[in-house]
């Protein structure tokens, strides 16, 4: 059996197998995660985050990656010593940085539809509102579509169609579908949001307002399938399973306290002294 503290591998060499490191694609996005490149000195307790080899370059370890990078001593300082561990704010790290790209993802889906329900809503009630005076000139250019068609009925299919239905529901209805479409615009905007800063509430938020339009998505789908509506059955049957399961929702796998001991194992002190030292390790 391996010894429970054995250093784990350096990300990013061959000795790390993992296929896709997050970490290497956050720096890449945001650049490597040092400290202490604004200090006069460096002490000896701070090789676990910069080391001075006396060489006149200093090795700043990068806190989300693990990468070595040298830099030279600042020119002028800004602080005597590196900042002590209770001032970092560590980045994530392994899992939780991957479930932060998950859900930024999963966001961005939502951020669209946040925008197309949205766009949808306000034409709605802009045309319950405007509809008395749209319908003479709607009628009219009907009219004369229908004669210079020479009388043929295709103007009553298609997208004329339906505008020519809109204008004989009743206004009432059309508010209606107005509002709950704006509140269905608000509700996708707000996981958006949530979901963006990992919040734990737009997690379960998420996974209910999904779950409940995975049946009405099921019998469109039973009545008539498309496309588009097998995408966006799979993508929302995805985002349930991947809550649910990956983020341990309503207590499964451990729930939350299983979801912060992974936090801490993964983004913590105790994860960086865990890992073998860089190049700039004696």
């Amino acid at each position: 059996m391996a010894d429970d503290h054995e250093p784990v591998p350096v990300p990013g060499t061959r000795a790390d197998k993992r296929r896709l490191r997050y970490e290497l694609l956050g720096c890449a996005l945001h650049g490597h995660h040092l400290e202490g490149v604004d200090a006069a000195r460096v002490r000896p307790g701070d090789g676990l985050v910069v080391r001075d080899r006396g060489d006149g370059l200093r090795w700043h370890r990068c806190l989300r990656c693990d990468a070595w990078v040298p830099q030279s001593p600042p020119e002028h300082p800004d602080r005597a010593f590196p900042p002590g561990r209770d001032e970092i704010a560590l980045p994530l790290r392994g899992k939780p940085l991957r479930d932060r790209y998950v859900l930024r993802l999963i966001a961005l889906d939502r951020l669209l539809h946040f925008v197309v329900l949205g766009a949808l809503a306000v034409g709605v009630l802009l045309f319950a509102d405007k509809r008395a005076s749209l319908r003479a000139p709607f009628y009219r250019f009907m009219d004369l579509l229908q004669n210079g068609l020479g009388g043929a009925g295709g103007t009553r299919q298609g997208l004329l169609g339906e505008v020519t239905k809109a204008f004989t529901v009743r206004s009432s209805t059309l508010w209606v579908i107005g509002l709950i479409l704006a509140a269905y615009a608000l509700l996708e905007g707000v996981e958006a949001v949530g979901l963006w800063y990992g919040r734990r509430w737009a997690e379960y938020l998420t996974f209910v307002a999904t779950t409940v339009l995975l049946v009405p998505e099921v019998y469109e789908l039973a009545s008539r399938a498309t496309i588009t509506k097998v995408l966006t059955l799979i993508i929302n049957l995805a985002v349930v399973a991947y809550l649910l399961f990956a983020k341990r929702l309503f207590g499964l796998r451990g729930g939350g306290r299983a979801e912060a001991a992974e936090r801490e194992r993964d983004s913590s002190w105790e994860a960086l002294e865990r890992v073998l030292p860089g190049p700039a390790g004696k």
